[in-house]
């Protein structure tokens, strides 16, 4: 009988005690995803001849056109033919009355290639890279060309073809 209470005993203190927690895992999934855009955006700075002499050689200058597109973006920069311009081959600024003076804009430093707004004919192409890629517009004009005093300016339409 001392044997049975002994064992009582022992199954009684064993069920007092606490049980140690054992862990168990539950597998599960989260779903990730996002779509990237085929997104460009484009900055110009402006293009200063400065100061010009009627009939002397070429005024020459530059400008930079920056383009941002989505990495692996092919595109084409396309410049019109300006607020002033009959044509992209006919660009012109206007001082504040009725008065002209002709330019030009190139994609080359040789001043060759004409930068115009038909794609696969006078456009600038490139591929964005996720970062800006920057692309020189080279600007002229041309010599002897006797103008009025004053001050003249153009607005040249870019648009990013993508």
């Amino acid at each position: 009988m001392f044997r049975r209470t002994r064992i009582l005993a022992a199954v009684g203190l064993a069920a007092a005690l606490p049980l140690s927690a054992t862990a168990a895992t539950a597998p599960g999934t989260l779903a990730v995803s996002a779509t990237v855009l085929n997104v460009c955006t484009v900055v110009a700075l402006p293009m200063a001849f400065g100061n010009v002499t009627p009939g002397a050689s070429p005024a020459d200058s530059t400008a930079t056109i920056t383009v941002l597109c989505t990495s692996g973006t092919g595109y084409n920069v396309l410049l019109g033919q300006g607020a002033n311009g009959t044509a992209v081959t006919d660009r012109k600024m206007k001082d504040v009355g009725t008065n002209t003076l002709n330019y030009s804009l190139y994609s080359n430093a040789g001043y060759t290639t004409n930068w115009g707004e038909t794609i696969g004919t006078d456009t600038v192409t490139g591929t964005g890279t996720g970062l800006g890629v920057v692309h020189t517009v080279y600007g002229r004009i041309a010599a002897s060309q006797y103008v009025a005093p004053g001050v003249y300016t153009d607005t040249v339409a870019i648009t990013v073809d993508y």
